[in-house]
């Protein structure tokens, strides 16, 4: 597990969007997951662009988000419409 995300704010993150923080494998929590990880990853690149590695993982969790939004979409178009309002992605 990463330095920046501590087992408290992965707790977090899960009880606010997926239901409670023991439900690890909702889609909603997952995807939330990703994007904080995300977010911490593009502020390390903005300092560090050469980091090749740090750029691959990142674009990795990209695609997983957007498999899992599709998913989402065609699953529960409401909550994949109120997940996007409340992360700020896909303006």
């Amino acid at each position: 597990m990463s330095t920046y995300l501590t087992e408290e704010k992965k707790n977090q993150i899960f009880a606010e969007h997926g239901g409670s923080a023991s439900n690890t494998g909702s889609t909603e929590g997952q995807i939330a997951l990703f994007t904080f990880r995300i977010k911490a990853l593009s502020e390390h690149l903005k300092s560090n662009k050469q980091d090749n590695s740090c750029k691959r993982s990142m674009l990795t969790l990209v695609g997983k988000r957007k498999r899992l939004l599709k998913y989402l979409m065609h699953k529960d178009i409401q909550g994949y419409r109120n997940l996007i309002e409340k992360l700020g992605i896909r303006k």
